[in-house]
């Protein structure tokens, strides 16, 4: 009877999450909350990637109150395609200093090449006396197991500058050779008055040693934009490159009116870049949207729809497009919409269609409070 009855209330509660949820993401789970990192007072920007098939690696920040956006990053594991994971273990620890020297951490970007049985993790480090990570370093560690462990290693930059990352390097060919694109952008005026708001790309032959490849020019008429947390993908044709970017006002203070995405296009590999220009179907109101080619070689657009001001408040429903090759951008579709906070989609292609997506969830009120695992089957 005991078993009865407890059928029946685990149906009736999917029914009311099924009727709860709108949205195409569908096998919803929570991969970490923010309680299990305790003192923590975030979890933000997860990152997900495939060791092989339902082999899935997440890898996420865990952040130190009074601090904006810096903190631990951390792994978590499933082997069974999601539906559960493991305990995380630390990639890049702030409790661990080097030598005299004490860093944060932020932003963590996963990446598996194809031509190695080993998994990177790159993030961002930063001094702890710093209140953000706007004045960060490029970091890496990698992983030969799966994501149960993490070694760190000190990369070759011949990029010297600080730097932001969010979406992950593209492996590209050029002459035959393989080579990665890492876009990144630098936020350096926020704290000096001669510094500068850039979206660049960073290239390397080895995943090691880093320089800089390219800026992103500024639109050719029209005010100056900040352009920033760009994702590259293929282009249309098979020589071309595409970066599509958050955007924000010069003076970083509000989104732009419309609140549009950027776009830029490379023709030879990554090294220069067409002047920016805005994408009109694509919404983009000062947060991360998550731009790809598919194997099917249309392109998909994830984001945050909702108010343009403030963009936290605005940070709620996650929308999405397809955009056929050579078509245009489809019309809006619910990726995820459930009453609660929600931003920083990510997502990888486990099979031509058929995707697997993470994202930093919270509450009505309050923002990044667990990160949440979904799938998806995306058709043009």
């Amino acid at each position: 009877m005991k078993r009865i009855i407890l059928f029946f209330l685990t149906a009736a509660a999917s029914l009311i999450a099924a009727d709860d949820y709108k949205g195409d993401v569908k096998d919803v789970r929570v991969v970490r909350h923010m309680d299990q990192h305790p003192g923590a007072s975030l979890v933000w920007e997860p990152y997900i990637a495939q060791w092989k098939p339902k082999h899935l690696v997440v890898a996420y920040g865990a952040g130190i109150p009074g601090k904006t956006d810096m903190g631990s990053i951390y792994a978590s594991v499933s082997t069974n395609d999601g539906d559960t994971w493991s305990e995380a273990v630390p990639v890049f620890d702030h409790n661990h200093w080097q030598g005299a020297i004490h860093f944060a951490y932020a932003n963590a970007i996963l990446f598996k090449p194809s031509d190695q049985e080993v998994m990177w993790c790159y993030a961002m480090r930063c001094p702890m006396n710093y209140r953000h990570s706007e004045d960060s370093q490029l970091v890496a560690a990698y992983s030969a197991d799966g994501g149960r462990s993490w070694t760190p290693v000190e990369l070759a930059m011949h990029y010297s500058g600080p730097l932001i990352v969010v979406a992950g390097p593209i492996e590209t060919k050029v002459k035959g050779k393989t080579r990665y694109l890492f876009p990144a952008h630098r936020n350096t005026l926020r704290n000096d008055p001669l510094g500068s708001r850039d979206q660049f790309v960073l290239s390397s032959t080895s995943l090691l040693e880093w320089k800089f490849e390219g800026y992103i020019p500024q639109p050719e008429t029209g005010d100056k934009v900040f352009l920033h947390e760009g994702g590259i993908a293929e282009g249309d044709s098979p020589d071309e490159l595409k970066i599509v970017m958050r955007t924000a006002n010069w003076e970083e203070k509000g989104a732009l009116d419309p609140p549009r995405a950027f776009s830029s296009i490379s023709k030879d590999g990554g090294t220069t870049w067409t002047a920016a220009k805005q994408e009109p179907e694509l919404w983009n109101a000062r947060s991360k949207g998550y731009f790809s080619r598919n194997a099917d070689g249309s392109h998909l657009y994830v984001y945050n729809d909702g108010p343009a001001m403030p963009a936290k408040a605005g940070r709620t429903s996650l929308r999405y497009k397809v955009q056929p090759m050579g078509g245009a951008w489809s019309a809006e579709k619910t990726f995820y919409d459930a009453g609660i906070k929600n931003s920083y989609p990510t997502l990888v292609e486990v099979a031509p269609g058929d995707f697997r997506a993470v994202w930093d969830s919270g509450t009505p009120d309050k923002a990044r409070t667990h990160i949440h695992f979904g799938k998806i089957k995306i058709k043009n």
